[in-house]
């Protein structure tokens, strides 16, 4: 595993388990306010799956590792800001991360043994 990603994915999994606690108690109330807790929660689940996920391709793929962290940051990146700012327009933006999670997949599939 690179430097960088054995850094990384550590740290990503560091937010995903923080960012899941802080939406569960710490920012109830905005998003009940705004109606925005199951984008939150999505946003967790898919940045912590796709974390582990990333810490197994670090040391197999480390491409693969790499499109995760991308999708992971854009998909449940954009999601977090939604759920917080309930601007919706970045709604738009989460597919770009979602392409990232399904090519880390599809690597994954195409691989040649």
């Amino acid at each position: 595993m690179s430097t960088l990603l054995s850094r990384l994915v550590p740290a990503f999994g560091f937010l995903a388990v923080a960012l899941g606690a802080f939406g569960a108690h710490g920012l109830r109330d905005l998003l009940a306010q705004n109606a925005t807790a199951g984008i939150w929660e999505t946003a967790v689940l898919y940045h912590l799956t796709h974390t582990i996920a990333a810490l197994w391709a670090s040391g197999k793929n480390r491409l693969v590792a790499w499109f995760w962290l991308g999708g992971i940051t854009i998909f449940s990146g954009s999601l977090y800001i939604l759920a917080l700012t309930n601007i919706r327009w970045l709604g738009a933006i989460t597919p770009i991360g979602g392409l990232l999670l399904l090519t880390g997949w599809l690597v994954l599939i195409l691989k040649k043994s």
